[in-house]
């Protein structure tokens, strides 16, 4: 691709996919700091957050033409299944943030910052909203004397506002993954291993999922074994989920002929819920727990996330280089400014 982007640092923070549902709350909460380029592949969808500091270009990913602009930094809250983003930012010597990747796709785009040499910071931040979980697991892991065991459950509100992108992960549940258990390698079924688990008051039946975080967190706080699982507020569709899962739906209904039925088991946004979600982090100096709690839903707490990251990569002394957004040295500032924000953190 011929995209060309150069580093102005008086410039706007670029948001990809500005005017989805993620991109949206985020431009709400980083149009007070900075001025903001929104790009997508429909930019009269985003015309009405453009004013005086929120301006609005067409960028499809899809399609073969270039991109130019001057900014300050970047952030994706779209896939970017070519690196098209990644490459143009990190190339240019751009700040650059990632909220949305699954856990290969980190995986390829940390190699590939990696070997593209980054004179700025990448952050890669696509642990479950947005990092948010990673910073909670990093804070927890320092008051527990380290993280030998990590455990987070995930209750998915079915009423939340949701994009389209919310759900890609369903279309990774036909696949098994690899993660750390006991300090080796090891192989984990999608929606196996389930268990009650209290979130926020409510009992939730959760089972396995594939997240970033299982990747990273091993490798940044030394983690033994790192477990992350998800529930619905629907017990209906929790059941639902299962009972697809263990016909086989994901393996033999994974092409695109069966994409909208596996989307419709959980695919159905409604006008607004709460996230939540519980991280049990196991040390030497025993177990440590949060409940996070946004009742802006888990859109508003991933856009949160990707506003911590901007802050992190745009930060004076900020390193160059590829980090995860448990890297950070001051996780407890990070915390506050969540709860600045509406977000509860309840620990013990």
């Amino acid at each position: 691709m011929n995209d060309l982007l150069e580093f102005d640092p008086t410039g706007p923070v670029l948001i990809v996919g500005g005017y989805g549902t993620v991109g949206t709350a985020l431009t709400g909460l980083a149009g007070t700091q900075w001025p903001l380029l929104l790009t997508g592949r429909n930019p009269d969808r985003g015309s009405h957050l453009a004013n005086g500091n929120v301006t609005v270009q067409r960028w499809d990913l899809s399609r073969p033409e270039p991109f130019h602009a001057k900014v300050r930094a970047v952030i994706s809250t779209v896939n970017d299944p070519d690196d098209r983003v990644l490459r143009a930012a990190v190339s240019a010597g751009i700040p650059y943030v990632d909220v949305t990747r699954w856990t290969s796709r980190v995986t390829r785009a940390a190699t590939l910052a990696t070997l593209l040499r980054p004179t700025a910071p990448v952050l890669l931040s696509s642990g479950w909203m947005g990092g948010v979980i990673n910073i909670v697991a990093a804070a927890l892991a320092q008051d527990a004397g380290g993280g030998d065991q990590i455990d987070v459950a995930i209750r998915y509100d079915i009423n939340d506002r949701a994009g389209v992108d919310s759900v890609d992960f369903m279309d990774r549940l036909g696949l098994d993954f690899e993660v750390r258990k006991g300090g080796k390698a090891a192989v984990v079924r999608p929606l196996s291993d389930t268990r009650w688990v209290d979130i926020a008051g409510h009992r939730t039946k959760v089972a396995r999922l594939d997240t970033p975080e299982q990747f990273t967190l091993p490798l940044t706080l030394g983690a033994g074994s790192v477990a992350t699982r998800i529930g619905f507020s629907s017990n209906t569709s929790t059941t639902a989920l299962l009972a697809a899962r263990a016909v086989g739906l994901f393996r033999w209904g994974s092409g695109e002929r069966w994409s909208p039925l596996r989307r419709s088991l959980l695919y159905s946004p409604g006008a607004g819920g709460t996230a939540h979600i519980r991280v049990d982090v196991k040390g030497p100096a025993g177990t440590r727990t949060a409940v996070i709690s946004d009742p802006q839903g888990q859109a508003h707490l991933t856009a949160l996330g990707g506003l911590l990251g901007l802050r992190a990569v745009l930060a004076e002394g900020a390193r160059p280089g590829v980090s995860f957004p448990e890297s950070t040295l001051d996780s407890a500032s990070q915390l506050t400014e969540l709860e600045s924000h509406g977000v509860t953190i309840l620990r013990s």
